[in-house]
């Protein structure tokens, strides 16, 4: 027994009387906000896909039907030759339908972020162009507007009631 802690003796305590240290307790964080309290400063920003990324998803892709084809030519035990022009082939078709296709979001799996970024994009964007709204659009840029054009009603209104006193 050391520093005053603890039971003075053991004895009809059912324990030990070895202390230690408690575990579970949990100390209290920073003080500090983990968010922003300017709310102008918190904007939605999108998410944007890695082109890299996106790139490789869809080489791997290509590659993937790619040896499909081979390993099935090979089963049928095709010449090489022929293997390599019926692939080299293949390759290219689907590269030029990789290039031409747009992206959905309807076949897509949750890990497959960057290509849902894509997608979300491109579904803002119609969506923007469906409606009509211009591309510069800033979020609750209408509420800013109206509070200065009520800001300078009131300015006006002001400047004229001091007029009016200095007339009477």
């Amino acid at each position: 027994m050391s520093s005053n802690v603890g039971l003075s003796t053991p004895r009809g305590s059912g324990t030990s009387g070895y202390v230690q240290r408690n575990l579970s307790h949990l100390r209290p964080r920073d003080t500090i906000a983990p968010y922003p309290k300017d709310y102008d400063s918190i904007k939605h920003r999108q998410r944007q896909p890695d082109k890299d990324i996106l790139a490789h998803d869809r080489a791997r892709e290509i590659e993937v039907k790619v040896f499909d084809l081979r390993d099935k030519l090979e089963d049928e035990e095709v010449d090489e030759e022929e293997i390599e022009a019926q692939t080299e082939a293949l390759r290219k078709k689907l590269t030029i339908e990789m290039n031409g296709a747009k992206t959905s979001s309807r076949g897509l799996k949750s890990h497959q972020v960057h290509e849902l970024a894509a997608a979300k994009i491109e579904e803002s964007e119609k969506l923007r162009k469906a409606l009509g709204i211009r591309e510069d659009y800033e979020e609750g840029s209408h509420w800013k507007k109206q509070e200065e054009r009520l800001r300078d009603a009131t300015l006006e209104k002001g400047k004229l009631d001091g007029r009016r006193d200095t007339v009477r």
